[in-house]
C-alpha cells in the first residue's frame, strides 16, 4: 500500500458539520487579523466565518482558543519526482512526499515538472479518496527546446524546436491531464554547458506554446532567469514567472507585470541549497550565490513595482517548503505579505483562487490552525510543534491535534 485510504473510491469529506470557535483568523486576503471567530465546515466547504458568533446547533465544536486560523499553504513551485529516488519506487516516493506536505501545513501544491505517470496517478487517486494528500496542480513534462537542460533531465523535459513542434508538445501534456503548461524560457542555473541568457526559445516558438495553451484556457508558468528572457517571457504575456532573478535589471518588465497581474515566484530556497552543497562543482556554487543575491535585489524591486508574489520553494525537503516563506520575508516582505504569497497568491498561481487560497464562505475547507502568531514571528512556520492542525476538505489529517 502507498498510502493509507481515506475512503474506497470516492472523496472523503466530513460526516457532520464542524465548527472551529475562538480563531485568530488571518483570511489569506492581506485583511488584519480578527480574534475570536467561528468558522463553520459542511460538506467538505466553509459554510460561515463569523466573528463572535456561536457555533451552529448539533455542529461538533473544536475551540481553538486563540489559536491562528488561515487558509491551508500552496507550495507554488515544486518537483515531488526525484533523481535520487530509482523509476520504478517513484510511486512510493511521491506518496511519501504527499504525506509530507500536509505535515507541513501545505494542502495544495504545483508540480512544476516530473518524470513519467506517477503524479497523475496518484493526483488522481487523491482526488477520489483512496490516499492522502494535497491537491496537486501539475504540468506533466516540461516543453523546452533541444538543449543541454533537456538532455540533462531526459524525460523531464518535452524537447521541441520550431512553433509547429512547440504545438505539439503543448498538445501532449494537455492530453494526459496537465492542468497548466511549463515552458523553458532559459537555461537553468545548475545545467552544465548552458547559460540563464540568451533565451533558448525564439519568438515564435514562445508565441507558438503561449497561444496553444491559451486558447484551451491553461495558463503557462515560464521558468526564465536571465533579463533577456524574462523581457521575452513577460512581453509575450506568459501567467506566471519561476526563478526571474535578474528580474531587478528590467523595471520595465516588473511593471508590465504588475499591470497584467503576472506572478513572480523567486525560489529563494534553491541559491543556498546550491551553494552549500560541496558535491557540486566550484562554478556552479558560485553561480548560485551571486544568482541569489539577484534574487534578493529581485523581490524587493518587485514589490516596490506592485509585483505578486507567491511561494515556492523548489529545493527539498518536501514539507519543509515554508521555509521559502520565512526567506521572501527576509528579503523584504513583510509577514503578512508572505502569508498572501503562501495563499491567496499561491492559488491563482494554480487557477484555483475561486475554489480556495482565503478564508470565506463556499470555499474548501482547506485550512491551516498555528498555535502562535505567525505575524509576530514567520520562523513558527516551520517549527512542526507549531502547527496544530491541517485540514483538507475539512478533515483533520494531520498536526499535533489531528490524532
Amino acid at each position: 500500500m502507498l498510502c493509507p485510504p481515506t475512503a474506497a473510491g470516492s472523496p472523503s469529506v466530513a460526516a457532520e458539520p464542524l465548527a472551529l470557535v475562538g480563531a485568530r483568523l488571518v483570511d489569506g486576503t492581506g485583511a488584519k487579523p480578527v480574534d475570536d471567530v467561528t468558522v463553520t465546515i459542511e460538506g467538505g466547504r466553509i459554510a460561515s466565518v463569523a466573528a463572535g458568533a456561536p457555533a451552529p446547533e448539533g455542529a461538533r465544536v473544536l475551540d481553538l482558543e486563540g489559536r491562528t486560523l488561515m487558509p491551508g499553504l500552496v507550495e507554488a513551485h515544486v518537483h515531488m519526482s526525484s533523481l535520487d529516488v530509482p523509476r520504478e519506487l517513484e510511486a512510493h516516493g511521491v506518496a511519501k512526499a504527499a504525506r509530507d506536505f500536509l505535515a507541513g501545513g501545505i494542502t495544495t501544491i504545483r508540480d512544476v515538472g516530473s518524470y513519467g505517470r506517477s503524479l497523475f496517478d496518484l493526483r488522481d487517486a487523491i482526488a477520489l479518496g483512496l490516499c492522502d494528500g494535497p491537491r496537486m496542480v501539475l504540468c506533466g513534462q516540461i516543453v523546452a527546446a533541444t538543449s543541454a537542460g533537456a538532455r540533462t533531465f531526459t524525460t523531464m523535459y518535452r524537447p521541441a524546436d520550431g512553433p509547429d513542434e512547440m504545438r505539439r508538445a503543448v498538445r501532449e501534456q494537455l492530453a494526459q491531464g496537465a492542468d497548466f503548461v511549463k515552458t523553458m524560457v532559459t537555461g537553468a542555473l545548475n545545467v552544465v554547458h548552458e547559460g540563464i541568457d540568451p533565451p533558448q526559445l525564439t519568438r515564435k516558438e514562445l508565441h507558438a506554446i503561449l497561444d496553444e495553451a491559451h486558447r484551451h484556457g491553461f495558463l503557462v508558468a515560464a521558468h526564465a532567469e536571465g533579463v533577456e528572457g524574462i523581457r521575452l517571457a513577460v512581453e509575450l504575456g506568459v501567467d506566471t514567472l519561476e526563478h526571474g532573478e535578474q528580474s531587478w535589471r528590467a523595471p520595465e518588465a516588473l511593471a508590465a507585470m504588475a499591470e497584467r497581474g503576472i506572478v513572480l515566484v523567486p525560489t529563494l530556497c534553491l541559491f543556498p541549497l546550491i551553494e552549500e552543497l560541496e558535491r557540486l562543482p566550484r562554478w556552479m556554487r558560485e553561480r548560485a550565490k551571486a544568482l541569489g543575491e539577484e534574487a534578493g535585489r529581485t523581490v524587493r524591486a518587485a514589490k516596490a513595482a506592485g509585483v505578486q508574489m507567491a511561494m515556492g520553494a523548489d529545493a527539498g525537503p518536501h514539507g519543509e517548503n515554508a521555509r521559502e516563506l520565512v526567506l521572501l520575508v527576509e528579503a523584504g516582505l513583510s509577514p503578512m505579505e508572505g502569508i498572501v504569497a503562501a495563499t491567496s497568491v499561491g492559488a491563482r498561481t494554480c487557477a484555483l483562487q475561486d475554489e480556495l487560497g482565503t478564508v470565506e464562505a463556499g470555499k474548501a475547507a482547506d485550512l491551516l490552525v498555528l498555535d502562535g502568531d505567525p505575524l509576530a514571528d514567520v520562523r513558527i512556520f516551520t517549527q512542526p510543534e507549531r502547527r496544530w492542525l491541517v485540514l483538507k476538505d475539512g478533515l483533520p489529517l494531520a498536526g499535533s491535534a489531528a490524532g
